[in-house]
């Protein structure tokens, strides 16, 4: 015990070491258009690659930098241009610094005294988020995910219709509605689950062809729970669907939400970095506070000030990185402290020295919570908002670029003419076209997009998603956030799967 257990001059030649791999492999050539964005294994051969067994004795750090190098060849590389598979890509290095250093802190945000720095930059941070919301004022927190985001909605909401919820629990309770979109992210079915509400509780209500909330079907949807005997508390409108990008009509749903006592959440998880773009903010607008006595410039409309909550993903558009998911409340009462709070008092002393108003941590239920401001807030200070509004704005410029691309080239087929930035389409390979009547065709078609994925995964050229949608066999559904992108990558993805597709 004399002496320290690490070697610290080896750790640190190691750790030099390995940011040079880092930055080689996942950086250099993970964003390089050269390169391919997968190196596809089926599952037995690649755990037999990387040797994945534990054992008693320890390696040298020559196999371990060889083992570094192995996990970044075949993980699938989601800074690259031509990834297009989810609704976050590319690699912002200011934010990525952010990570790095987040991680080589280790601290917990749950108090000031082990987090002093990062307390005050979430309260900078949460604020500016609000602020483009709508709100003035409020409160928030960062939370592991936008699903996360929605199940703190959901029990925030559910403890503010009854308090007692806390003590007494669902015994004590009605039963409970909650109404959301057919559209809507599963995660508002998994949270009645978890917070022991139950998904038969979770009206869907009826979307139109776009995929948007139709506000006389919520109506319908809130008049029948009561009918049934249960008690509505809380309605959740999304703001830019998974697959189709849609956004509820708000100021509808506002409406409804006020007539009734509802709570009313946004899930912007998807659409809220919309709110950065003068141009584009209006797919949020329709729940701001009626009868302003002075109109306001569009840039500066107040988006959400009829909303109770809002989730908010800035690990997607804005290239933040996994995982960066604010869950913003509209409340300054402490609401988000009552309900979560347990005062532990190992942590939560209320004899410290300073302002114990800092210790934020009692406002989540997890105890031990990963710093999530860092990255977002390094990022914004060296692109400003300006350049994050020209980030989404670019993202918008590729949408509206390959949907014209798609009219125009033989064998695409718009899904439906995009809204947001998700760009759904079918590819007909010349053996389907001029078929559309016959028996067997949509089944056929509904064939090309699996087969066309794994083509491209075996090949590694590029990535995208696709999915069937209601009674709409399978479809593509694109997404570029990346700023790395260039028109030549969105030519390559059309010509790609032309290529991978013709001889179907």
């Amino acid at each position: 015990l004399e002496h320290p257990g690490l070697d610290k001059a080896a750790g640190e030649e190691f750790l030099q070491e390995a940011f040079q791999v880092l930055l080689d492999e996942a950086v250099r050539k993970g964003t390089d258009v050269t390169e391919k964005v997968c190196d596809w294994k089926e599952p037995q051969e690649l755990r037999e690659l990387l040797d994945l067994e534990l054992r008693s004795d320890g390696e040298p750090p020559e196999r371990l930098l060889e083992r570094c190098r192995d996990i970044i060849r075949y993980s699938v590389k989601t800074c690259h241009p031509r990834f297009f598979n989810q609704l976050f890509s590319g690699l912002d290095h200011h934010a990525l610094a952010g990570r790095l250093i987040t991680e080589a802190l280790n601290t917990s945000q749950y108090t000031y005294e082990i987090a002093p720095v990062f307390v005050l930059m979430e309260e900078v941070v949460l604020a500016k988020l609000r602020e483009l919301v709508g709100w003035s004022s409020g409160d928030g927190i960062f939370s592991p995910g936008g699903s996360i985001s929605n199940m703190y909605a959901m029990n925030v909401a559910r403890f503010h219709r009854f308090p007692e919820s806390r003590r007494k629990g669902s015994w004590a309770l009605p039963r409970l509605a909650l109404f959301t979109s057919r559209e809507s992210h599963y995660s508002i079915q998994k949270g009645a689950a978890f917070l022991g509400i139950g998904t038969d509780n979770v009206y869907l209500v009826d979307t139109d062809e776009r995929g948007k909330m139709i506000p006389k079907e919520l109506e319908k949807e809130i008049q029948r729970a009561k009918a049934e005997g249960a008690e509505p508390f809380f309605v959740c409108a999304t703001c830019g669907t998974t697959v189709l990008g849609a956004f509820d009509p708000l100021g509808s749903i506002a409406d409804i939400c006020q007539r009734h006592g509802l709570w009313f959440h946004a899930d912007a998880a998807w659409g809220g970095s919309a709110l950065l773009s003068g141009k584009h903010r209006h797919l949020l607008a329709g729940i701001e506070r009626r009868g302003l006595a002075v109109p306001v410039p569009p840039q500066k409309t107040p988006l959400s000030r009829r909303a109770d909550s809002v989730a908010w993903n800035p690990h997607k558009m804005l290239m933040v990185g996994l995982q960066c998911s604010a869950f913003l409340l509209r409340d300054t009462s402490g609401l988000l402290q009552r309900c979560h709070g347990a005062g532990a008092k190992y942590l939560f002393q209320p004899d410290k020295f300073y302002d114990v108003a800092y210790d934020t941590g009692d406002k989540t239920p997890q105890c031990g919570r990963r710093v999530d401001c860092l990255k977002l807030w390094l990022l914004w200070k060296a692109a400003g908002s300006e350049g994050l509004a020209r980030r989404v704005e670019r993202a918008f410029a590729f949408t509206r670029y390959l949907a014209e691309e798609v009219k125009r080239r033989e064998g695409f087929q718009l899904v439906l003419e995009p809204e947001f930035i998700n760009l759904c389409f079918w590819f007909v390979p010349p053996s389907l076209r001029g078929r559309e009547g016959s028996p067997g065709y949509w089944p056929s078609l509904g064939k090309v997009a699996p087969a066309i994925k794994e083509r491209m995964m075996r090949k590694g050229s590029m990535m995208v998603g696709y999915q069937p949608h209601g009674a709409k066999v399978n479809f593509f559904r694109q997404i570029v956030t990346n700023p790395a992108v260039t028109r030549d990558d969105l030519d390559f993805f059309l010509d790609e799967i032309e290529r991978l597709g013709r001889d179907l």
